[in-house]
């Protein structure tokens, strides 16, 4: 019967211990805003660390489609490549191709040409439809 009283006792002296008590957790507005903007202060990047983190990874983006098609390409800038997948799930390899600004990626009857969150999808044998990008 001791042991039964010890062990709930013990527990609830180590718990405490294992984070910030949430009863005395900050619950005025203006301390908690205080402290989410202080949290996203601390998270912020510089603009060559944002673009360094684009240049040198693999960045997915959905793209909807006027024609109702629904793309997710990835960017893989490191090889210079986009891979669009359909909603169907067929997928093509695309090669990037300079240009001014914006994308353009290209390769057999295929291109993906845009700027901002606007592209146009041009696939093999079919119209070419205007797409934006929702993610």
């Amino acid at each position: 019967m001791t042991r039964a009283v010890l062990i709930p006792f013990a527990l609830t002296l180590t718990l405490p211990a294992c984070g910030p008590d949430p009863f005395n957790a900050p619950t005025s507005g203006d301390e908690v805003q205080q402290r989410a903007q202080e949290a996203q202060t601390a998270r912020r990047r510089t603009g060559a660390e944002i673009q360094d983190r684009a240049l040198n990874r693999v960045i997915r983006a959905v793209y909807l489609c006027n024609n109702g098609e629904r793309l997710s390409v990835d960017f893989d800038n490191p090889r210079e490549m986009a891979t669009v997948r359909n909603s169907i799930g067929e997928a093509v390899d695309l090669r990037r191709e300079q240009t001014g600004s914006g994308i353009w990626y290209r390769a057999s009857g295929h291109e993906l040409r845009g700027q901002g969150v606007m592209a146009t999808w041009t696939a093999d044998g079919r119209e070419p439809t205007e797409c934006r990008a929702v993610d």
